[in-house]
């Protein structure tokens, strides 16, 4: 056993479903290892005002199956500064906290970083739905939100299909197309527009619909990532060029929320567990991720370094599915 007897766990950045799962795994496990365990509420937000309470094991009952997470998040302008980095490294010492899960994007890991600056351990746990963080295969949330968005697109198709419309959703992900990419592959849509790709109007909507149209297609659907986003200008112009009456649907904040899949519960619990028994062998200032369908971690300056990027051929598949 380490030296680290008491964990405080926080959720940063965009909320993600499988959060409060893996809020759970992170209290029981600790309580099993015989550690005490705070919960931060509000990110780093409340570790700098000290909004903390102990957690225990009736604490996390009943929130596996619930989206969002029960420890909240919040913006932190303070903590970007050197002097509310120290302010949050120096609550934790009032609270007697030797090392704090970290739950959350790239963003809440280079927070987790400046804290390591600070003598605060941390161990990062990746939560988003965007799956955009390059150590990791697999993010907290990313398959509840693919299932949301899918079910959003099969209800759409079948309106577009009685009205012999284009349906054009915009879907989220600013800066990678991972939601966007896999749904329209699932979804069969006609067209599908990454931030990772380079736009053209033309080649990449306008001709494919057209050239559907001309083999007896009567109905369409075209995903935009909210990074290149537009989905409403998007639509007027295929209305416009083609003739075929359009409708965008920005489906927003809805891919966030609900109830996370069997997956995300059981990955997210995995990776909880797994943080707290890093945390009990001494080992901090790593990232927990899912390499090769294996669970591992990396040391956090060395995953906030790696790059990740969208599969060529997994685009180009869907090019020729949307045939």
């Amino acid at each position: 056993m380490s030296d680290i007897k008491t964990i405080g766990v926080l959720t940063s950045g965009g909320d993600a479903p499988g959060m409060n799962a893996a809020i759970r795994a992170v209290v029981r496990t600790g309580i099993y290892y015989g550690m005490k365990v705070m919960g931060i509420r509000k990110g780093y937000n409340g570790l700098i005002h000290g909004d903390i309470t102990e957690m225990t094991a009736r604490s996390v009952s009943d929130i596996i199956h619930r989206g969002g997470t029960i420890l909240q998040t919040a913006r932190s302008p303070e903590f970007l500064t050197a002097e509310g980095q120290k302010k949050a490294a120096d609550m934790a010492k009032v609270f007697g906290i030797d090392a704090i899960v970290v739950i959350g994007g790239d963003g809440s890991y280079r927070g987790a970083r400046d804290l390591t600056k600070q003598g605060i351990g941390v161990v990062g746990l990746p939560g988003t739905i965007d799956n955009d963080i390059a150590c990791t295969e697999y993010t907290i949330g990313y398959d509840t939100a693919l299932n949301t968005v899918q079910d959003a697109i099969d209800k759409i198709r079948d309106t577009a299909y009685s009205h012999e419309r284009c349906s054009v959703l915009e879907v989220m992900g600013r800066h990678a197309g991972y939601i966007a990419l896999n749904v329209g592959i699932a979804g069969g849509a006609e067209a599908v527009v990454l931030p990772e790709m380079e736009f053209d109007l033309n080649k990449n909507i306008i001709k494919p619909i057209i050239e559907g149209r001309n083999r007896g297609k009567k109905h369409y659907v075209v995903i935009v990532a909210e990074g290149v986003g537009g989905a409403i200008e998007i639509a007027k112009e295929i209305e416009e060029r083609t003739g075929v009456e359009a409708r965008a649907t920005i489906l927003g904040h809805i891919q966030r929320g609900g109830s996370p899949t069997v997956y995300d519960r059981v990955m997210a619990s995995l990776m909880g567990a797994k943080a707290v028994e890093l945390l009990k062998d001494g080992l901090v200032n790593r990232i927990v991720a899912l390499k090769d369908n294996k669970l591992t971690d990396f040391e956090i300056n060395e995953a906030l370094e790696m790059k990740k990027s969208i599969d060529q051929g997994i685009i180009e598949l869907g090019k020729i599915l949307s045939l």
